[in-house]
């Protein structure tokens, strides 16, 4: 899908002209690009988060003479995707980290009650 299918996926789905929709676009990735430039981080709960990330100076090798070279700082724009996202793209990876996430938050509950019964069995003697 490019920008153009998607300002025809706006338009139709929200009964706007496709220029509507791709002005009500070209505000949106305005507004995520000018802020991810300032460095303040954008989210979208269930999509992801747009950030900027800081690349520190490094040395490389050039591949092909081996000689060593500078490589500058980078400001680059990084994109994590949300948990509802992931899950959409692939479900069974979602149903194992939801697997393995359950059996894990049983045993904290099982010593969170047996503690006060040790106490009380404590009293008692």
């Amino acid at each position: 899908m490019n920008k153009t299918d998607l300002i025809q996926q706006l338009a139709d789905k929200h009964s706007l002209s496709k220029a509507e929709a791709g002005r009500i676009l070209d505000t949106l990735l305005d507004t995520v690009v000018t802020a991810v430039k300032k460095g303040d981080a954008v989210t979208i709960p269930g999509f992801g988060s747009f950030k900027q990330h800081a690349r520190a100076a490094r040395n490389g090798v050039n591949p092909s003479t081996g000689a060593k070279i500078k490589i500058a700082a980078a400001k680059l724009p990084k994109f994590t995707p949300g948990a509802t996202f992931k899950a959409a793209v692939d479900p069974k990876a979602a149903a194992r980290k939801a697997a393995k996430a359950a059996p894990a938050a049983k045993p904290v509950a099982k010593k969170a009650a047996a503690k006060p019964a040790a106490k009380k069995a404590a009293k008692k003697k």
